[in-house]
């Protein structure tokens, strides 16, 4: 009996708390000085995964490119077909204006200098109008090729240019 007496004693039931207490502590550390197997990060699920999204980004990416090129192509012929259709209506309305004889006469009278019978026509020196006619046509002559004949030019401007280009010497190159 004394032997449970000392079974049950409370020294002998700390003596054993504080083993079991000492076991566990030396297993806790035990595993923490134990290294842990490391499990890959990239597993095989997520492998596969990665490989589907891939493929979806390769499969749509062609489409979608498309797509946006199209898109972008559309809204630029709706673009020139809205401008197509302002020209179109400024043409009509231009056509209707040369439908008006006044307009015609006066479209005459400014570009052509063409007068009703009976009038007399005057050009003043320091005109505007002359001066921008007179300046074009030294600009085109000046754009002019040597021995090149223009219509504007009268035609003993371009026989006397005639005879200088024949009587010239050929320069050697």
């Amino acid at each position: 009996m004394a032997a449970d007496r000392d079974r049950f004693s409370t020294a002998t039931r700390l003596r054993a708390l504080g083993e079991q207490a000492a076991e566990r502590v030396y297993r806790a550390q035990s595993r923490r000085l134990e290294p842990k197997p490391r499990r890959g990060r990239l597993t095989g699920r997520a492998a596969v995964l990665a490989l589907v999204v891939c493929t979806l980004i390769v499969a749509l990416a062609y489409p979608l490119r498309q797509y946006i090129q199209q898109r972008s192509d559309i809204a630029d012929q709706r673009r020139l077909a809205e401008e197509a259709e302002r020209r179109v209506e400024e043409l009509r309305d231009e056509r209707a204006r040369w439908q008006d004889d006044a307009y015609v006469r006066r479209q005459a009278r400014e570009r052509l200098r063409y007068l009703m019978p009976g009038e007399t026509g005057y050009v003043l020196p320091g005109d505007p109008d002359t001066e921008s006619a007179e300046r074009s046509s030294a600009d085109a002559e000046r754009a002019r090729p040597r021995g090149a004949t223009s219509a504007t030019s009268p035609w003993y401007e371009n026989l006397w240019d005639g005879v200088d280009r024949a009587d010239a010497v050929p320069q050697a190159r």
